[in-house]
């Protein structure tokens, strides 16, 4: 089981917690108001720490080294963006994630390379889908035989630069969409991943496990690549 460490303890931030230590996962809560633990529960069996989420002091004390994933959710878009960046920067946290409150922000973040969620009512399941990867492998939609869905998958750092139709062959997917810099595009022929890109595809609904593993790891070289998707 993964270390997670989740800034803000407001009603997102209790989900968060709440879902990966009802998971099994080790979770650590910052939040600068202790009172605002106390919407955590007494069976809540993670880490609670008092503090600013962007203070080195107060990340090394949530075991911030650590971290397979950081989440910054509390109410304020700045120190959402700056403990994100801290996390990321300083302590090489690969997957993290930022709550904003201003959508018209969303472009610059996505250009530091921080990935966003806006402020909406299923927040919570949108942030799980940054920072667990198998979580994001739910689906947005399933076509009327049940046989395919529409997902957002998670990818391993090294895909960026590949070309799309090297993932789709790879994979045995099909990209239906990328949300770059907080704008959906379709991609073509020749298209290449960037770095910060939410790649949404279609996959066959019996072939998720094996997907997943493809995607979490780096892209074979040339000519070992397989796929099974349809053609």
């Amino acid at each position: 089981m993964a270390h997670f460490v989740i800034m803000g303890c407001g009603r997102v931030g209790v989900s968060l917690a709440h879902t990966l230590d009802g998971s099994g996962h080790s979770v650590s809560v910052i939040d600068q108001d202790e009172r605002a633990f106390n919407a955590l529960g007494e069976h809540f069996g993670g880490q609670k720490v008092t503090g600013v989420g962007f203070d080195r002091d107060t990340l090394q004390a949530a075991r911030i080294e650590q971290a397979y994933a950081f989440a910054a959710v509390s109410s304020g878009d700045n120190s959402n963006i700056l403990a994100t960046r801290v996390a990321r920067e300083t302590y090489n946290v690969q997957h993290v994630v930022a709550r904003i409150y201003d959508p018209g922000r969303a472009e610059i973040y996505q250009r530091l390379g921080i990935p966003t969620v806006a402020a909406v009512r299923w927040s919570a399941d949108q942030v799980l889908r940054r920072i667990l990867p198998e979580h994001s492998m739910r689906g947005d939609f399933r076509e009327s035989s049940g046989r395919l869905m529409l997902t957002e998958v998670a990818l391993h750092s090294a895909w960026y630069g590949h070309r799309v139709k090297s993932l789709e062959q790879a994979a045995g997917i099909r990209i239906a969409y990328l949300t770059r810099f907080g704008e959906g595009i379709i991609p073509q022929g020749d298209s290449r991943l960037q770095g910060g890109d939410l790649v949404h595809a279609m996959i066959p609904v019996d072939q998720v496990n094996e997907v997943e593993k493809i995607l979490a790891g780096a892209p074979k070289p040339a000519g070992e690549q397989e796929g099974n998707f349809p053609r």
